[in-house]
């Protein structure tokens, strides 16, 4: 049986690329399950029904790749 779970965009950051079948891949801040919002990357559909896998960081593990990218652009 499948588990639901609950997400709330708390904030929107941005868009990154949008792909040809309209999915834009997303900067957003989310709240997972009640849960302490994160970071996340991921494809939403146009109307924010439908999602990719994604990727879900904490601010401080955001500014640590941030980091990580400056530091090796050099």
């Amino acid at each position: 049986m499948k588990s639901e779970f609950k997400y709330e965009i708390k904030e929107y950051l941005g868009v990154l690329s949008t792909s040809r079948q309209g999915w834009n891949k997303e900067v957003n801040v989310i709240s997972w399950n009640g849960r302490p919002e994160k970071i996340d990357i991921r494809e939403w559909s146009p109307e924010h029904d439908k999602m990719s896998k994604g990727l879900s960081l904490t601010a401080d593990e955001m500014d640590e790749l941030v980091d990580i990218w400056v530091a090796n652009r050099r």
